[in-house]
């Protein structure tokens, strides 16, 4: 369980710049490692939304799974069975978080002095 950080990389600006010492005006710094840096200023290291591990059924329910009671006989016996529905589900998309998160890739430590 857990957040997991950017895939792939120079997604989140705090992930390197591409300067050894955070000056864009040396001599090998690309375009792009001047953008990220430019983009430093605006970036936010707070969550505002996430997105949602519930579904919409059929006939407009939210879980997070839905399952279907069958009845089976099986040697005379009737035996009542659930089968998970995996069909006809609507994800419920990005919902927004009551309370801002930290970003996982933020990369200060943050402690209580």
């Amino acid at each position: 369980m857990g957040g997991s950080g950017s895939k792939t990389k120079g997604y989140w600006p705090f992930a390197g710049s591409g300067s050894v010492d955070g000056d864009p005006t040396k001599e090998g710094v690309d375009e792009q490692s001047l953008a990220r840096l430019r983009s430093f200023q605006r970036a936010t290291p707070f969550v505002f939304t996430r997105q949602s591990s519930l579904y919409f059924d059929e006939d407009g329910d939210l879980a997070h799974e839905f399952y279907e009671e069958t009845v089976v006989t099986k040697n005379g016996r009737k035996r009542a069975k659930l089968k998970k529905i995996q069909k006809n589900l609507i994800p419920q998309g990005t919902i927004k978080l009551e309370h801002p998160c930290i970003h996982v890739d933020f990369p200060v430590v943050l402690c209580e002095v």
